[in-house]
Formats: C-alpha cells, sequence, structure tokens
C-alpha cells in the first residue's frame, strides 16, 4: 500500500513508479569532493547510495494530495512506452508498479482534478500521456495539468531547436496542450488557500515547489528543488542535469532557511523511501529526517 501522511484535512500518498540505483555518484554530482564523499559514505551506504554499483538509490515517485476541494497529482514519473535514447533505464520503459500503487491508493485516473508538473523533465512528466491507438493520450482525462509559464516558453523553445534533447515535450507535454487540457500559471499560483506554488528557480528555469495545507498542518512537496541528502548538508552543490547550479543553491539555501525547525514536512521527490522528515539545522547546512 502507498504510504498515507495525514495532515488535517489534507492526505498525501506516495505513488512509486520506480527504486534502485540508477545514476553513478559523479555522474549525478559532477562537483562532489571524494573527500566529502568518504566522509559521508557510513551514513550514505546503503539506503542512499548502492555499494556494490556505486549508484544513488533514487525514488521515483508522484505525490497524491487529497483536499476538500480537489484530488491533485504532483509529477507523474516516467511513464510507459516512452522514446528516451539518452536514457537507457527508462528507454520504451513498461512497468506495472506506478498503475497498481494508484489503484492501492483507491484513486482512479480519472478522479484527478490537477496534474501539477514541479518542472518539465523526463521522469516528472512521462505519465501525463499514455498510447492508444498510435497517439499520446491524457492519461488523466478529467485534469487540468498544471505548467509553469515560463518553463513552458523555455522548453517549447529548445524543442525546436532540437527535439531530440526533450523527446518528452513531443509526447508527454505537447499532447495535453493540444488537448487544452493545460493550465499555464505563474510559479507562485495559488491554487487556493489550502494550495500554493513556490517559485524555486535553479534545477530548471522556472521550477515551482507545491505548499500543502494550513501552518502546523502543512507540507512541502520539493520536486527537484532537492535530490539527495548531501545536497542538504551541502545546498550548494549542484547536479548533472541542473540549468543554473548556483542559482540551484542559493534557491536550496533560502527554501531551507525557511522551513527549517518548523512542522513543515518535506516531501521529496527522489530520496529513497519513505522520502519525507523534517528540516533541522545541521552545521552550515540542513538535514531532512
Amino acid at each position: 500500500m502507498p504510504t498515507t501522511i495525514e495532515l488535517g484535512n489534507i492526505t498525501i500518498q506516495q505513488i512509486v513508479e520506480q527504486q534502485e540505483p540508477l545514476f553513478g555518484i559523479y555522474e549525478f554530482l559532477p562537483d562532489l569532493a571524494p573527500e566529502t564523499l568518504e566522509e559521508h559514505r557510513n551514513w550514505l551506504e546503503p539506503s542512499f547510495l548502492d555499494p556494490t554499483t556505486q549508484k544513488f538509490n533514487l525514488c521515483i515517485q508522484s505525490y497524491l494530495v487529497r483536499t476538500p476541494h480537489h484530488t491533485i497529482l504532483i509529477d507523474s514519473c516516467v511513464g510507459n512506452h516512452k522514446h528516451r535514447p539518452i536514457r537507457p533505464m527508462w528507454h520504451h520503459y513498461e512497468g506495472q508498479l506506478y498503475e497498481k500503487n494508484f489503484k492501492a491508493a483507491g484513486v482512479t485516473f480519472e478522479e484527478i482534478d490537477y496534474v501539477m508538473c514541479t518542472h518539465l523533465h523526463t521522469d516528472h512528466v512521462g505519465w501525463n500521456t499514455k498510447l492508444e491507438n498510435g497517439r499520446w493520450v491524457p492519461t488523466f482525462p478529467n485534469a487540468k495539468y498544471v505548467f509553469a509559464e515560463r518553463e513552458l516558453e523555455y522548453w517549447t523553445e529548445k524543442c525546436a531547436e532540437d527535439s531530440e534533447l526533450c523527446p518528452w515535450m513531443l509526447d508527454s507535454v505537447f499532447p495535453i496542450l493540444d488537448a487544452k487540457k493545460a493550465e499555464i500559471v505563474k510559479s507562485d499560483h495559488w491554487l487556493n488557500d489550502l494550495v500554493q506554488l513556490i517559485p524555486s528557480p535553479g534545477h530548471t528555469i522556472d521550477h515551482f515547489c507545491v505548499q500543502v495545507g494550513r501552518p502546523g498542518e502543512d507540507a512541502l512537496i520539493t520536486g527537484d528543488m532537492v535530490h539527495t541528502p548531501l545536497q542538504t548538508l551541502y545546498p550548494e552543490l549542484g547536479m548533472f542535469s541542473d540549468y543554473d547550479s548556483p542559482l540551484a543553491g542559493r534557491t536550496r539555501r533560502e527554501l531551507f532557511g525557511r522551513f527549517c525547525d518548523t512542522s513543515t514536512l518535506m516531501c521529496t521527490a527522489h530520496f529513497p523511501s519513505p522520502s519525507t522528515g523534517h528540516l533541522t539545522r545541521h552545521g552550515e547546512g540542513f538535514w531532512i529526517g
């Protein structure tokens, strides 16, 4: 059964698609110093770092948020049957776990009111669409798909320059626009008094986090604002697919400082399960635990 979190009148469930070693240490964190890795290896292994492959264990997951008003899916993972030649582990991926966990959460695809994509990377938009009679159609037929305006503009331009570098736009984003299911917003958009977007640029040009709930009973769903606990200890540590790593580091330090030592639950996209915890200060950095 998916992990369930209760925050007042809001329920959050993790819908896991995949959890396994996916990226090598220095491929994923190219600026990580070997001595820093060795300092932290004792707790990184085996939960966060696979000792055999020396790859980071990463969780690929959505967060299902149910409020009194809406049923919301935040990020939509990799998806099935997608053409991803530059990511062999996801190239024409066919997995059953996502649909199985979705069903176990007690929600149908038709019941989703909003799909919020924190950013437009391949592992956050894949289940936006499914292959049906040779066409990519919205997986969640009754949902509005929320995209940040500047993020969409940026990736649309990149796709026009070279679609091979971002094939997910062709099969997982543009079909949503064609179906007139997109809701294009600023990255500080408020859906209502229980759900707001928090601008968190750096990993991509207009990345957002999603804050749900009210003070004292709230959570921040981080998307790719942070990928690994090493980035909580060292917020300025960038990762390989960042749009602007220095900006991402400033974003992390600002948001971590805002939410640390509070009741806000941090719900990360890629930390291995359980993926959630509260932020506290730890030396010059922070810790989610």
